[in-house]
């Protein structure tokens, strides 16, 4: 395990790393049905419940998921190379112009599209392909590098809007279909199953990245980053992110953005072009045998708080250091990247119930969330 975790790598756009979902142009890379016996000797099909048929549910959301194609204008090559003297002798005549390709998912029909803000992040320049093979420009709506998630804008009416599903009630075991254009192959869907959730593996570079990744089987590659995961009815469960993979090819492991997250962080970006982000104000780790150990204490799942930091929301409330959260809302709370992601969606305001052990006895203390200290 530990020696296939460093080849955890992102998708990548326009030439920085793969991270689940961008092809680079400048430089680019070439149902079953189970039956069990009634008895040990007798075998019999008849009756056999009929293997999924997700033809409806890929009919319904490849209709909602676009192709990008970002680049980098020359204006913004030529100030990005202004910097490297030997450019200007040994450079192109794009100047090194960046560019790259990923997938995208209707939000509204009046034209705002998620994706992965790795999909975008260097390019000024963008154009989308729908379903339907009709093409717009694109104006970037804005963006997030801590959860990786953007939104840009293009001016049409009456578009398919993909529906939401609830990414707090789908279940590990549950058919889920892959949406997008793996290397630029558009509208392929690949299906899989939810395989875990709450997965946080270290991949999105910040300065408190939100990582609760749904991850599942289904095949996902350069290209995919930014389309749809989406359930056995065609809503979306998530944004498809990341790949797990020693190539930066699918190797079995893929991971999307709930989408009860990414429809939070969007919704800030179209209102207010940036995210606004709440914070309890705390250093947490999660509990496991090994930390309560070392702090010889009782193991009780949950995120133990290491530290309150002064002027926080958790701070103003009440919570101490040496505190173990164990729930918010009334829902169990037993890693970081589910408090991380239980946060990340609440706004600015919100008030959450916490419930905290401390010294074998448990609390319930109202946290209103604040901004973060400057």
């Amino acid at each position: 395990m530990n020696k296939f975790l460093p080849m955890l790598v992102a998708g990548v756009v326009g030439g920085l790393v793969v991270f689940g979902a961008g092809k680079l142009v400048e430089n680019p890379t070439p149902a079953f049905q189970t039956n069990v016996a009634p008895t040990a000797k007798q075998v019999s099909y008849a009756g056999a419940p009929p293997a999924f048929d997700f033809t409806k549910a890929a009919e319904k959301s490849l209709n909602a998921v676009v192709h990008i194609k970002a680049t980098e204008s020359r204006k913004s090559a030529i100030e990005r190379n202004r910097q490297n003297p030997f450019f200007y002798f040994f450079g192109g005549p794009d100047f090194g112009q960046r560019s790259g390709t990923g997938s995208g998912v209707i939000y509204t029909s009046d034209g705002y599209i998620l994706t992965n803000n790795h999909v975008i992040d260097f390019a000024d320049e963008f154009e989308v392909t729908l379903h339907d093979n009709r093409e717009f420009k694109a104006r970037l709506v804005g963006r997030d590098a801590d959860t990786d998630m953007a939104v840009i804008k293009i001016d049409a009416t009456n578009l398919n809007a993909i529906e939401l599903s609830n990414s707090d009630e789908v279940k590990v075991g549950e058919w889920v279909l892959a949406v997008g254009n793996p290397f630029d192959l558009s509208s392929t869907v690949t299906a899989g199953i939810i395989s875990a959730k709450g997965r946080d593996i270290n991949i999105i570079k910040g300065y408190s990245p939100i990582e609760s990744f749904i991850q599942t089987d289904a095949a996902v590659n350069p290209g995919n980053s930014g389309g749809a995961l989406v359930d056995i009815n065609g809503r979306l469960v998530g944004i498809n992110s990341a790949i797990a993979t020693p190539t930066g090819t699918y190797a079995g492991y893929s991971f999307a953005i709930p989408v009860n997250l990414a429809k939070r962080i969007a919704d800030d970006l179209i209102k207010y072009g940036e995210y606004r982000r709440a914070y309890l104000g705390v250093d947490i780790a999660t509990m496991d045998g090994h930390l309560a150990e070392r702090l010889s204490m009782e193991f009780t799942p949950g995120v133990y708080v290491a530290e309150v930091l002064d002027g926080g929301s958790a701070a103003a409330a009440g919570i101490q250091s040496g505190d173990i959260i164990t729930k918010i809302n009334g829902k169990n709370v037993t890693t970081l990247p589910e408090l991380r992601e239980m946060v990340g969606r609440s706004k600015v305001g919100d008030t959450l119930v916490v419930l905290v052990r401390r010294k074998n006895k448990e609390f319930e203390i109202p946290v209103k969330l604040r901004v973060r200290n400057s």
